[in-house]
């Protein structure tokens, strides 16, 4: 696979490229450290990653580090997934992340960096749409709004109740248009659920740190 070298950042010090066989688990290391206590006490967003590689809708083109000054800062990663249309046919998207930044390195434009520089390379390879569940205070930043703008529902939300956590973005304008219906997140993203002993094996591979239940989780283990 040829390497995407970030040439569109405009920073000297910043490469954008795809992962590399070889740095697989000093990403995981990242992803693990960036997102440990933080939605949960402890992550689970670092086995999802390496279970993803695996998987037939990971777009392997669209599997992205950032480097700042020969070191790994950052990632983001990209999958197939679908929207069943009201109208019977399926309309393919992409769905996100994880996506991080290094903690010491959060909150000084290197997130948005990263993720409209590997929104403009998903683009160039032609597909239309991306759908994921996010903070809309950073991520319409970069263009994303509530998918419900577009007419499009997540499902397993009633009518009424709010999914303002769920978001989409054209990458191909007008992709949407006369769109609408039913997104369902790829099942991959709840590998941690279906293989929870797997993924124990897997994380105490990893150094020892403290699970701490802290406020504004969203969930608890």
């Amino acid at each position: 696979m040829k390497h995407f070298e970030g040439k569109h950042t405009g920073h000297k010090d910043i490469i954008i490229r795809n992962e590399r066989n070889e740095e697989c688990r000093a990403v995981e290391e990242l992803v693990r450290d960036s997102f440990w206590n933080v939605y949960r006490p402890g992550a689970m967003e670092h086995y999802v990653l390496h279970r993803m590689r695996g998987e037939a809708r990971f777009v392997r083109e669209l599997n992205f580090v950032m480097e700042k000054d020969g070191a790994l800062i950052g990632q983001n990663v990209f999958v197939r997934a679908e929207i069943a249309a009201d109208a019977g046919n399926i309309l393919p998207v992409l769905a996100m992340g994880p996506i991080c930044i290094r903690n010491d390195l959060k909150r000084k434009g290197y997130g948005k960096l990263l993720l409209d520089t590997t929104l403009e390379r998903a683009a160039e390879l032609g597909f239309g749409a991306v759908c994921f569940e996010g903070n809309i205070d950073f991520y319409g930043k970069s263009g994303f709004c509530p998918a419900s703008a577009f007419g499009i529902r997540y499902h397993g939300v009633p009518e009424g109740e709010d999914a303002s956590f769920f978001l989409a973005k054209e990458l191909i304008p007008g992709y949407f248009n006369g769109v609408t219906g039913e997104y369902t997140a790829p099942a991959l993203y709840e590998v941690c659920e279906r293989e929870p002993e797997a993924f124990a094996v897997y994380d105490d591979s990893f150094p020892k740190r403290e699970k701490l239940v802290l406020p504004g989780q969203l969930f608890a283990n």
